[in-house]
């Protein structure tokens, strides 16, 4: 997910180095975006109060895997597209075969199910509609105005597949879930005009967005103590509310919170100011990384502070590895 990097021109086969077809198939798979995968699951254990473990593993390995099968499955579904608009890319270039593309979209698929139904059946019955989502999207619904819609219950999605595989269960997860969906509905929406710009709206609504989702993830919550959580009603008012002093907690959600809407506010207001592709990449390229802070914030909000932290990890880790795969920028589409 990101902009587009150019790369040279295909290389004869007879000719093309080993590392080329490894470095095709990181292109592809766009290996600097998994860094932004981890963290659904996490912030999902994180929403329903407990703490990762061996199942919330299993989660993010299904979640990896399911997502590298959209990656794949998004270029082979777009080869045409990719022809006359984004020749550089593996598959159009001729570095990647289309069957070899769809062969890997199915593997992982497969994958990703295998792993969630290793960490039992509530996790299987999210990374069902989760897989089903995703290949909707890439066969369907990418083109189409229900294709932000789609993006972000994915990721939705994705999140509570980490709260079912760690406790058996969703519902406390699904305030979590929609906030982060609606920041992914945001940042497709901005993706849709990568290759043409021309849109103010939607750098615009995306800036909003994260105004919106860091104002409502960074509130101070009402908080009971650990033995009145469980018997409390949700909502119910109780000591620890907003205007004591500040918590530990909260400090590092307003933190992360912080993090999140400087690495996605900046790109979103200068695509909106200036919607030339180039802008309209960058503005992608920065909802795309602002993913990572507000699963951290997100995980943070929910008092697992050690989780935030461990998210929030993923963020160096990340542009370390792109920048030595050479792969700054990749694409959502």
């Amino acid at each position: 997910m990101g902009v587009p990097v150019l790369l040279p021109g295909p290389v004869p086969r007879t000719s093309r180095p080993r590392s080329g077809r490894a470095g095709a198939w990181a292109e592809l798979l766009r290996l600097p975006a998994l860094f932004t995968v981890p963290g659904d699951a996490l912030a999902g254990a994180a929403a329903i109060g407990a703490r990762p473990g061996p199942r919330t593993l299993l989660a993010i390995g299904s979640s990896l895997c399911l997502y590298e099968a959209g990656m794949a499955l998004n270029d082979w579904a777009d080869r045409a597209e990719d022809a006359a608009e984004r020749p550089h890319r593996p598959i159009p270039s001729g570095r990647i075969r289309p069957a070899a593309a769809l062969t890997a979209a199915g593997a992982l698929t497969g994958a990703g199910l295998a792993l969630a139904a290793g960490a039992g059946r509530p996790a299987l019955a999210v990374a069902g509609p989760l897989a089903a989502t995703v290949w909707a999207y890439d066969l369907a619904l990418k083109h189409t105005p229900a294709g932000p819609a789609a993006m972000a219950a994915a990721r939705a999605l994705d999140l509570l597949l980490g709260a079912a595989a760690t406790g058996g269960g969703t519902r406390a997860a699904l305030p979590c879930a929609a906030l982060l969906g609606t920041h992914t509905l945001a940042v497709t929406a901005v993706s849709r005009r990568e290759t043409t710009g021309g849109s103010v709206l939607a750098p615009l609504a995306a800036l909003a967005t994260t105004g919106a989702l860091t104002r409502l993830v960074t509130h101070r919550r009402t908080r009971l103590p650990a033995g009145r959580r469980a018997a409390a009603a949700p909502g119910l008012p109780g000591p620890g509310q907003a205007g004591g002093p500040p918590r530990a907690a909260d400090v590092l959600t307003t933190a992360l919170g912080a993090a999140y809407a400087a690495t996605a506010a900046r790109p979103y207001l200068h695509a909106a100011l200036n919607p030339s592709p180039p802008l309209t990449q960058r503005a992608v390229g920065g909802g795309i990384r602002a993913t990572i802070p507000l699963q951290a914030a997100l995980a943070a909000r929910s008092g697992s502070a050690g989780t935030a932290l461990l998210v929030a990890a993923l963020i160096p880790a990340g542009r370390m590895f792109a920048k030595r795969a050479g792969m700054r920028k990749v694409s959502i589409t």
